[in-house]
């Protein structure tokens, strides 16, 4: 089980840092792409910023989860990857209720079956 949570748990990460580009890179491309149907096309020029930041804060997560997979301690692999995934957890509930239930699917199933495998190892 160790072997499937560093999968998810590298999974997650690998989202995050897409995110991070799609979000700080790609916003007016990609973003205009992948968020058609919740914003009209004249706003992403003028949102730039705003999703900017939160490429940023995609980033920090992308980076705690790479971080959990290098540390040695167990416990404290555990603790920092549990954390993480937590946070990308709530993120994606929040995104469900807050804008889409495809967030749910996309971000916070994938961090809550880390966190399962994380807890079963």
């Amino acid at each position: 089980m160790e072997i499937v949570a560093k999968i998810l748990i590298a999974l997650v990460a690998l989202e995050h840092l897409y995110i991070l580009w799609m979000e700080m890179f790609a916003w007016e491309t990609k973003g205009k792409e992948v968020f058609k149907a919740a914003l009209p096309a004249e706003m992403f020029k003028p949102t730039k910023g705003l999703a900017a930041n939160q490429g940023l804060y995609n980033g920090f997560l992308a980076a705690g989860l790479i971080w959990s997979l290098i540390i040695k301690d167990e416990q404290w692999q555990t603790n920092i990857a549990l954390f993480f995934l937590g946070c990308v957890a709530v993120a994606g509930i929040y995104g469900a209720v807050s804008a889409t239930k495809k967030i749910f699917i996309v971000q916070a199933l994938p961090a809550i079956l880390a966190i399962i495998a994380v807890l079963l190892k």
